[in-house]
């Protein structure tokens, strides 16, 4: 008999809720406030570029350490 890993279910169908798109509004896990200006991939994964709005300057993050503002 086959057993389900119900982690790698939940893992997979989070990831689908966490797609940015340029121009979307994200709070940060420290609660700033920005926008994405790009979505770049290196050799480790996607990462999410965000321009925030009490820095000047764009910041590389996780997509899992942004949250989008509705």
């Amino acid at each position: 008999m086959f057993s389900i890993n119900n982690d790698s279910v939940s893992r997979s169908s989070f990831r689908t809720q966490r797609k940015f798109k340029v121009g979307d509004r994200v709070t940060t896990s420290n609660r700033c406030l920005g926008t994405v200006v790009r979505i770049d991939r290196d050799e480790i994964g996607e990462y999410v570029v965000a321009r925030l709005d009490i820095l000047p300057g764009e910041f590389a993050y996780d997509p899992w350490d942004l949250e989008k503002i509705n």
